[in-house]
């Protein structure tokens, strides 16, 4: 019985971050450099191409656990157009999915002059989703159901990301509308539902003394509609700008709303998903690389061995004069 609930609850939290397989799950990436992953408009906005790839690995001691990469690039084209691209693969258990989005964004700056960071961003994700149920290794449980086809059912699908962000001086502010058409998948068949819009905010203030330490409080906030399933993220980032490049460090606090019930014998108790992700990183020139650790929170979890993420990064055509502001996404 106690083995059903952890598993129950582990379903729980790993349908909060990837329901219904609706494209790159939202985990703590974008605290790695990396906001276009999540927000389309962020394509071009800073003043650096850049190429990100990521590995992301759970629960190190148990076969087919969740893992997901992705690689990206975003960059400026002109004055005011960015463009971008994402390659993604996501496998978890018997089912994974493969996508590709390619991004527009239009950039309108309000500024007075050159340095001075006024940018109001919109973009728009195109992508292609396939996602893959692989039957064929379900008789090998010992539970043969002649109802399975014993097969790999595949299917794709085709859907628009929406979003805006604002960078003023030492403050941004992003959003997005993700999954925006209705599509089924048709894997699933009545357990799956049409509609996997996600909404996400985020804002975020840079204040210090460049010359020693400068912080970065921000939240980002995501909203599931058909499920209504939510979470917070608080995060801190501190930054250290040093000859050759700059070290930083993050500390994200990530709570749901919503939450799981189970039995501990004496009664019923609800968990809700907490975990604490610790990032560690640094630039050294043009190259970034960053170590992410999340730990989950509560008395029943399904593996105690975390789940890790390394950042490989690289900006390119940087231009030479970076706006006079602390913001280190765009400079």
């Amino acid at each position: 019985m106690y083995r059903t609930i952890k598993f129950l609850v582990a379903l729980f939290f790993i349908t909060l971050n990837s329901f219904s397989q609706e494209g790159i799950p939202v985990y703590s990436d974008y605290l790695s450099d990396n906001y276009y992953l999540i927000f389309p408009s962020m394509a071009g906005a800073s003043n650096c191409d850049k190429v990100r790839l990521t590995s992301r690995k759970q629960w190190f001691d148990q076969s087919d656990a969740p893992q997901l990469q992705t690689l990206s690039y975003n960059g400026r084209v002109g004055e005011k157009s960015g463009v971008g691209a994402i390659v993604f693969n996501d496998v978890n258990g018997y089912h994974s999915q493969f996508g590709f989005k390619a991004t527009y964004a239009y950039h309108l700056m309000f500024s007075r002059d050159e340095v001075d960071l006024n940018q109001l961003s919109f973009g728009i994700n195109a992508g292609v989703n396939q996602s893959q149920l692989d039957e064929t290794d379900f008789q090998n449980s010992g539970d043969y159901d002649p109802a399975l086809g014993n097969i790999v059912q595949k299917a794709s699908y085709f859907n628009l990301d929406i979003g805006a962000s604002y960078n003023v001086l030492d403050f941004s502010f992003n959003a997005v509308v993700k999954n925006v058409l209705e599509t089924r998948q048709n894997i699933y068949t009545e357990y799956e539902s049409d509609n996997l819009r996600k909404f996400i905010v985020s804002g975020g203030y840079v204040f210090g003394n460049a010359d020693k330490i400068l912080w970065e409080p921000s939240l980002l906030y995501q909203f599931v509609d058909k499920t209504k399933e939510s979470a917070l993220d608080i995060n801190m980032k501190a930054y250290k700008n040093l000859s050759f490049g700059s070290l930083w460090a993050v500390l994200s606090y990530r709570r749901s709303f919503d939450g799981a019930e189970f039995s501990n014998g004496g009664g019923t108790n609800s968990q809700k998903l907490q975990y604490i992700t610790p990032v560690l990183g640094f630039n050294y020139k043009n190259f970034m690389f960053a170590y992410t650790y999340s730990y989950l929170l509560g008395d029943i979890q399904y593996d105690t061995a975390g789940l890790h993420q390394l950042t490989l990064g690289l900006n390119l055509f940087c231009k030479p004069v970076k706006y006079d502001c602390n913001c280190p996404a765009i400079n």
